[in-house]
């Protein structure tokens, strides 16, 4: 068994991604060869293109394990402004039990080291949620909301007006980071700015926020209120293409303005994971993206 840095190369990220394929299959229950829609390709090649971006900004955060010549695990993990995030951690079904979960997930909490606050997505997995409760993180069952927006329900926005973001709001996006979860995404806006379908913002006397949207998923919503973050969301989704199904994940207990603004729209609500923290509680106003929290 060999554990080495991620590599910046497009055969790590390949590898990356095969793993997280076979994981997330078996953890769902599907069959190793269910057919990918073009959502499933798009999001495929984000993935690649994410796992290289975390090895060039944090290689000492990010591992590949390997037995004989094959990948068999990975985790990435990254800092930010005294924030530990865990992203990924996937080992193949037919290599777990090993002990390569543990080895891997050792080399990126200790790249965490000094960190006094850590997040990070948790699948349902019963195997994932004892590993992370062992670490001391603290896991806030989460909520998701799926389906068609009831458009007729979409009132008139108010006085709160919306417009779409770009690079010149970088500074913007990262403060109101610092406020609600003690630390900026930095580089990673630049990405999400350049991987997701757009930018959403809201710069008012009454208060800031941001959320981002790729096709039907609400990726990253974060805001100094909770008026400003229901405006986002409303907007976030009434911007979904006709006949695409709409989807908000990872929402805690806290987050009940997302939750009643969705039901609302017509949403359905179901439970799946953990949001689990580590020195902090859930931000809010806030929806986080897995990949970056």
């Amino acid at each position: 068994m060999i554990i080495r840095q991620l590599r910046d190369t497009a055969q790590d990220a390949e590898a990356v991604d095969r793993i997280a394929r076979a994981a997330f299959r078996e953890l769902d229950g599907r069959p190793p060869d269910d057919p990918k829609t073009p959502a499933d390709v798009r999001r495929g090649i984000r993935s690649a293109a994410r796992v290289r971006h975390l090895a060039a900004t944090d290689p000492q955060g990010c591992w590949i394990a390997e037995q004989d010549g094959e990948a068999v695990g990975a985790a990435l993990s990254l800092r930010r402004e005294g924030v530990w995030v865990l992203p990924l951690f996937v080992v193949l079904p037919a290599a777990q039990g090993r002990g390569v979960g543990r080895l891997l997930l050792e080399r990126a909490t200790a790249y965490g080291r000094g960190c006094l606050r850590g997040m990070l997505c948790a699948s349902p997995s019963p195997a994932a949620a004892r590993r992370y409760r062992r670490a001391g993180f603290t896991l806030h069952p989460t909520m998701r909301l799926t389906g068609r927006v009831d458009r007729e329900r979409l009132l008139d926005p108010g006085e709160i007006p919306v417009h779409a973001g770009n690079a010149t709001h970088l500074h913007l996006l990262d403060s109101v980071d610092r406020r609600l979860r003690g630390a900026a995404h930095g580089p990673d806006h630049a990405f999400m700015l350049a991987h997701f379908e757009e930018l959403l913002v809201a710069d008012t006397l009454a208060g800031t926020g941001y959320c981002y949207r790729d096709g039907g998923e609400v990726q990253l919503l974060a805001a100094t209120s909770k008026r400003i973050a229901v405006r986002l969301l409303r907007e976030a989704l009434s911007r979904v293409p006709a006949g695409t199904e709409a989807s908000v994940s990872f929402l805690t207990a806290e987050q009940e303005w997302a939750v009643d603004t969705g039901l609302d729209l017509g949403l359905s609500l179901s439970t799946r994971g953990y949001l689990a923290l580590r020195g902090m509680r859930p931000p809010m106003p806030y929806v986080p993206n897995g990949g970056y929290l």
